[in-house]
């Protein structure tokens, strides 16, 4: 039998910070779901699942340590730096 193990990750906060200072500026506030590391046990196979990061009903996907965020999923890049452009044209 296949047992997965999942253990949570906590956003960085450095990154955290950056997004809650672009929307504070852009006058909407982020709803932040941290990411998951899943491991299959007796395997050397694991999964990290990204940070969701919520902004006016848009879902973006954050990893630790990154400066890139991914829009709904990994093919749609966009810089942490670009954000603030990217709310205001919405």
């Amino acid at each position: 039998m296949i047992n997965i193990t999942t253990k949570e990750l906590e956003i960085e906060t450095s990154l955290k910070k950056k997004i809650e200072f672009i929307c504070n500026f852009c006058n909407t506030k982020p709803t932040i779901i941290n990411g998951n590391i899943r491991n299959i046990t007796k395997t050397n196979l694991s999964y990290v699942e990204p940070h969701r990061i919520i902004i006016k009903g848009i879902t973006f996907l954050a990893f630790n340590y990154s400066t890139t965020l991914y829009i709904g999923n990994l093919s749609n890049k966009l810089e942490i730096k670009d954000l603030e452009n990217f709310l205001k044209e919405i």
